[in-house]
């Protein structure tokens, strides 16, 4: 049995699922608000010769008749950012308000990093985190490109990460995009699949489930924490999100996003999940053309 096919009975059409898997992704950019709304960013690009094709989901997101955006000078300019478009979930789901203190707790390349400064108007603070120190450099990079003046960017095992030293005594917001398998992002790594299974993600959920642990920790009563993988493994997911709802106070509420998605799991192979996991969203390649995604949002002392 390959890797995907234990996932047969949760996919509403499987072979539309594998077949999607097999096809190399659109190529799509986020534009960059810090520098240029949507509007600009899209006519820079067409008289560059660049096709561009508007989401109505989110109007940042644009497709892109070139595999090769980074080449354009609005991207030089820092105008736009290469995002894979399910990439783009969390962040808009966070929807941090400008003057928020937010942290991003796995934070390297920087996409939803710079993403969250665009949303808080480059107003507020914005603590990026990441433990690779090798990672950080593009992270900082990304940032300054952008025009990212909030962030300040750490380099810390985020099961231990504290903000003293930033005068917060809690974060308003906190994104746990947090390291996975990665099978959703089979459509642009060819290699996704070659470690994967259900042993890896038992594995990992552990690391998963104290980051998330972690991060509710350090969110103020009434905020907000996303969580968000890569990967379809419910052991990822539904099952380190049901962990801690046991014995954290904390609480998943709805969310809106205009994409084609199935809820999350209340099952899988023999485990039961808390009924509320309805609310977290599953977005499968097949649906809308992207990359395979998991988001789910609580809201901390509910």
């Amino acid at each position: 049995m390959d890797a995907l096919e234990r996932y047969e009975p949760i996919v509403d059409d499987y072979a539309a699922f594998r077949e999607a898997c097999e096809r190399p992704l659109p190529s799509v950019v986020r534009a960059n608000g810090i520098k240029a709304d949507p509007d600009r960013a899209a006519a820079a690009l067409e008289d560059e010769g660049v096709t561009v094709t508007r989401r109505a989901w989110n109007p940042s997101i644009l497709e892109v008749d070139t595999d090769k955006p980074g080449n354009t000078w609005p991207y030089f300019h820092g105008w736009i950012h290469g995002q894979e478009e399910v990439s783009a979930i969390p962040a808009r789901v966070l929807d941090p308000e400008p003057g928020d203190a937010v942290w991003d707790a796995c934070a390297a390349p920087g996409s939803k990093t710079t993403q969250l400064a665009d949303l808080l108007d480059d107003a507020g603070l914005l603590m990026a985190n990441d433990d690779n120190l090798g990672r950080l450099s593009a992270l900082r990079s990304n940032a300054e490109r952008l025009g990212a003046t909030c962030v300040a960017v750490t380099n810390e095992d985020a099961r231990r990460f504290t903000a003293d030293g930033f005068g917060i005594d809690a974060f308003d917001a906190v994104l746990a995009d947090v390291p996975c398998t990665c099978e959703g992002t089979i459509r642009k790594n060819a290699d996704a699949l070659d470690t994967v299974g259900r042993e890896a993600s038992l594995n990992i959920a552990a690391l998963q489930t104290d980051i998330l642990r972690r991060a509710i920790r350090l969110t103020r009563e009434g905020g907000t924490v996303v969580y968000s993988t890569c990967t379809f493994a419910p052991e990822e997911n539904e099952g380190v999100i049901d962990r801690v709802l046991d014995d954290e106070p904390v609480a998943l509420v709805d969310f809106d996003v205009d994409l084609a998605h199935s809820p999350g799991l209340t099952a899988w192979n023999g485990e039961t999940y808390d009924g509320s996991l309805t609310r977290a969203k599953r977005f499968y390649p097949h649906q809308n053309d992207t990359g395979g995604f998991f988001c789910a949002k609580l809201e901390v002392g509910a």
